[in-house]
């Protein structure tokens, strides 16, 4: 029995929660303003060079959730391990990385948040190492979990950095810089790990991320400090906090994943799952709202801004990976390219964001950021009504002017929703602020993914009975198909009318699966139309957050 088999064999056992005493509830201090402009210190080239590096650790820790997607096959032989086995790559990078994310704001208070970054980095890159190495399926799911874990706390500690050194003009620059970082990553992940393994091998996908990932934490270590540890918040640091949050993140996010690949609820370990995720999240949330020293202080959604951009945020994340998955998956089943011919036909996405990128900070300046929201969800909404025109025939250029626009709305939703969201919060808040923030742009792509597998199934089954109704061989366009292949294959099999009415069934199921498809992507677009209508509720982000 395999090793996966033998995990989904065992019924998930619930943990059984100790009674923790209640300490009093401290009340918190009035949160402070954010420092103006004129408060602030120029960022020195010292800074602008840390926060790159940064940048570049960001960079590695989003594009490895991606960059497997187009090179699973050679993976599983390498592995020798089934189809439904090799999922878990994802899934474990994903489950260890949910959890890992709302963590890192309290281990960068204290740890600091140079320490936790560096030590994340020096942990992502020997996980990376080890991925490499690994010749069985059991060691590639540790060493991923082990990569995941440390990517989650790689991405929410780049932005205390950011908020803390930089103001006006000069953070719009560096947001503008990480959302496109954010959004080419995604899309670059299975480019470059296509080309990668049909040029190497797939071991490379894991060895390309050492060189970079011993430089970002030398120059990180060298050139970023802004805060000091504070080990003192040991003493009372919320161990059952913990324990409910990895239970109730890591079993949502292995259901979200796995749920549409064993039908949900007929699946008994999903059903553990979910029952045991319900549970241990309430008791996470009574303990984070009760405890005097939170694991995480959801506090923060009490602002309206913060928030709103938080939903917002996971708005883009449905979208940003939702299509990231949707559109590689046609081109692979239905018009059967390689993995390298996907990464030119979607990188256009990412060349419409590099364009548009040395804009972007002028429009954050100038333009109500609720407007750019606005107009960014607007786009997306209709780059996902353009694309949904998909056909058996759809390829690069048929494409080309929806990618483009998907490019254009995703720039204009990522940097006005995290200005909007973390502008709101006072300095001291930040940390925190960022693991919550990020964590909600996780959940949605996770969220995304899994709907997009389960409406595919119900859709295709639907789209395949309503086709069928009309394949009727008493039809003479149908009878007349079946008679031109019949004598196709004549030459070529003993049986060639049971060939053709396989090629029959074989282009029905093709054109099912392209109705399929333009439903999902109708589904993305819908969410970003239905999301505006929140719009009214954010207040007018500080002017001084932009400059």
């Amino acid at each position: 029995m395999s090793f996966v088999s033998a995990l989904r064999g065992r019924g998930a056992a619930r943990v059984p929660l100790k009674k923790a005493a209640l300490e009093p509830v401290r009340p918190l201090p009035p949160a402070a303003a954010p420092a103006a402009p004129a408060d602030q210190p120029k960022p020195s080239l010292r800074d602008w060079f840390g926060v790159l590096a940064m940048v570049v650790g960001l960079f590695m820790a989003i594009m490895d959730v991606q960059i497997v997607t187009s090179s699973l096959t050679q993976i599983q032989g390498g592995l020798s391990a089934s189809s439904d086995e090799i999922g878990w790559l994802q899934t474990a990078y994903l489950i260890a990385d949910v959890i890992m994310v709302p963590l890192s704001g309290t281990l960068a208070r204290i740890l600091s948040t140079r320490v936790l970054f560096v030590s994340a980095t020096v942990g992502f890159t020997v996980a990376s190492a080890l991925c490499a190495t690994a010749t069985s399926l059991p060691q590639m799911i540790l060493y991923r979990a082990l990569q995941g874990f440390s990517g989650g706390a790689i991405t929410p500690t780049v932005f205390p950095v950011v908020y803390t050194k930089f103001r006006g003009k000069q953070l719009a620059t560096v947001m503008v810089l990480i959302s496109l970082i954010l959004n080419l990553s995604s899309t670059l992940g299975p480019t470059i790990g296509g080309y990668l393994t049909d040029t190497l091998s797939w071991h490379w996908l894991f060895l390309v991320n050492i060189p970079p990932g011993i430089l970002v934490a030398f120059a990180v270590w060298f050139l970023v400090d802004i805060d000091k540890p504070d080990l003192s918040l040991l003493r009372y640091f919320d161990t059952l906090g913990l324990v409910t949050m990895a239970l109730f993140l890591g079993c949502l996010e292995y259901a979200l994943e796995e749920g549409a690949r064993w039908d949900w609820l007929a699946d008994p370990t999903i059903r553990a799952a979910i029952v045991l995720s319900a549970l241990s999240s309430v008791a996470f949330f009574w303990r984070v709202l009760s405890y005097h020293q939170p694991i995480v202080d959801l506090r923060a959604f009490v602002n309206r801004n913060f928030a709103l951009g938080s939903f917002y945020t996971f708005v883009v994340g449905t979208g940003l990976y939702g299509a990231t998955y949707i559109i590689p998956l046609f081109l692979a089943q239905v018009r059967g390219f390689s993995a390298f011919q996907i990464g030119e036909t979607v990188v256009v996405t990412g060349l419409a964001q590099m364009v548009l990128s040395p804009f972007t900070a002028y429009i954050a300046r100038t333009v109500d950021l609720r407007l750019m929201l606005g107009f960014g969800m607007a786009m997306f909404a209709f780059a996902m009504y353009l694309t949904a025109g998909l056909t058996n025939q759809a390829s690069f250029w048929e494409l080309f002017v929806p990618q483009v626009v998907r490019g254009i709305g995703l720039m204009c939703c990522y940097l006005p929703a995290n200005l909007i969201a973390m502008g709101a919060l006072a300095p001291d808040k930040l940390k925190n602020g960022a693991g919550l923030y990020n964590l909600t742009r996780d959940l949605g792509g996770a969220l995304a993914i899994a709907t997009i597998g389960t409406v595919m199934n119900w859709r295709l089954h639907f789209h395949w009975n309503r086709l069928i109704e009309d394949v009727n061989p008493a039809r003479p366009a149908v009878q007349h198909f079946l008679d031109m292949q019949t004598n196709r294959f004549d030459s070529l099999t003993s049986d060639s009318a049971r060939a053709a009415m396989k090629m029959l069934a074989a282009t029905v199921q093709r054109e099912a699966l392209v109705l399929t498809f333009n439903d999902v992507i109708l589904l993305l677009g819908s969410t970003f139309a239905i999301a505006l209508l929140l719009m009214p509720l954010v207040r007018r982000p500080r002017s001084a957050t932009v400059g």
